[in-house]
């Protein structure tokens, strides 16, 4: 899944500024045409590889209201959004948000969107009918779009560079900010790496503390939807977005679960009273290393289960 940072609130004194690398307007959305989904689209995944900034949904290009009505645009659930996303990049983008905004008597929409330390490539054209049956084509497939002042273009060497340069200066940020602390801790003091809980979707032992303080690991008891969130429809597209590719059926998630003895496994999946068997993180993890050690791991535990079928003598 794509990392992201989050974006600082628009204030109306950018507004008055104008459109730009991190401002954009647009006088109108129906969410029933295709082509205002391709725009709309096109713009937050340029805003997202430039680091982020706001779409505002009921202004003209020059920052006028429109006059439009935007209830519907402001009716829409984030998931819905994030869903049109993922379907032209394969990409869950979720750190959007949606805010109503009134200006001159007029109510506007307020798209705020993050910055992604990688950027995202289409994966299906954008393409909508324009008027007199011409096909138009927001973006490509296999282009990566960026700001460019106030329009979204496809990406250049510089955009990369300028992308390289961001998030090397966010990790080198993280880095010098773990020195300080040490630098600063006493001279007694001991430094140790811990996660911020103690959960069973890690691998291995984990060593923990009880103290009276706040600054160890905390152990709380989370209820399984937490621990084991994905059922199978769920599972399939996390690893499917962990891989970027569609790689098994449902079918062979059965397969591998009774070659490697999954069910067994607490750290992988979990099955309640009533309900259907849950995966955990873990499971997910587990499943994308073996596909990438063997991009026939999926298809050689559906062979062998088949195998098993059809000469049960042979299964252990």
């Amino acid at each position: 899944m794509t990392s992201e940072s989050s974006a600082e609130p628009i204030s109306l004194a950018e507004i008055a500024k104008g459109e730009g690398n991190r401002l954009d307007f647009k006088g109108g959305f129906n969410p029933q045409l295709t082509g205002d989904w391709c725009e709309l689209i096109k713009d937050i995944v340029s805003m997202a590889n430039s680091g982020g900034g706001q779409i505002i949904v009921g202004l003209n290009d020059n920052g006028e209201p429109s006059g439009e009505n935007v209830t519907a645009f402001l009716a829409l659930d984030l998931a819905d959004i994030a869903n049109k996303i993922y379907k032209y990049t394969d990409h869950h983008i979720t750190n959007l948000t949606v805010e109503r905004l009134d200006m001159a008597d007029s109510e506007v929409a307020v798209v705020t969107i993050g910055g992604l330390h990688l950027p995202v490539i289409f994966s299906v054209p954008g393409e909508y009918e324009w008027p007199a049956g011409k096909k138009k084509t927001a973006f490509a497939k296999g282009t990566m779009y960026f700001r460019h002042g106030a329009k979204s273009e496809p990406g250049t060497t510089e955009d990369l560079r300028a992308t390289l340069e961001r998030e090397l200066q966010r990790v080198k940020g993280f880095w010098l900010d773990g020195i300080a602390k040490v630098v600063a801790a006493p001279p007694e003091a001991h430094v140790q790496i811990v996660a911020p809980t103690v959960s069973l979707a890690n691998e291995g032992t984990q060593s923990i503390r009880l103290t009276a303080k706040g600054e160890g690991p905390e152990f709380r008891v989370v209820d399984n939807d937490q621990l084991y969130p994905y059922r199978a429809k769920e599972l399939k597209q996390r690893v499917s977005e962990e891989l970027g590719a569609n790689v098994f059926s449902p079918y062979d998630i059965q397969c591998v679960r009774k070659e490697f003895a999954v069910d067994e496994n607490p750290n992988f999946s979990y099955k309640g009273k009533f309900g259907t068997r849950q995966y955990s993180e873990a499971f997910v993890e587990w499943l994308s290393e073996q596909h990438r050690r063997d991009g026939q791991f999926f298809q050689k535990a559906r062979e062998y289960a088949r195998s098993r079928m059809r000469n049960p003598a042979s299964g252990t």
